[in-house]
């Protein structure tokens, strides 16, 4: 399966363009293991082979991600990374609201 097809790097906006948004920042791409508990949400693209987005695995993390990288992993079963054919964009606070939540003041 491509991981990343022209239409989605048509969708995905360059880095740091979606800066400061926090948690009203869009996700355009899902890809996961199908046989382990990662998941990577992409809200950026550098156009080449960087990412930028969330990563979901032993914890919930902001982060940058390569594409060389995911093409070259596998989970514990040998299955490759799949990207979620079905995904239709969400922010980071709909998918991940925990990290998003205001402090309450005192």
């Amino acid at each position: 399966m491509k991981l990343l097809t022209k239409e989605i790097r048509r969708k995905l906006p360059p880095l740091y363009s979606q800066d400061g948004k926090g948690g009203k920042a869009i996700c355009y791409l899902k890809m996961f293991t199908p046989d382990g508990n990662f998941t990577f949400y992409a809200t950026e693209y550098d156009g080449e082979d960087t990412f930028f987005g969330l990563v979901d695995g032993h914890c919930k993390e902001l982060g940058y991600f390569s594409l060389s990288e995911l093409k070259g992993v596998s989970g514990p079963l040998g299955l490759p990374i799949e990207r979620d054919k079905f995904w239709q964009p969400k922010t980071l606070a709909e998918i991940a609201p925990e990290l998003f939540r205001e402090e309450v003041p005192k």
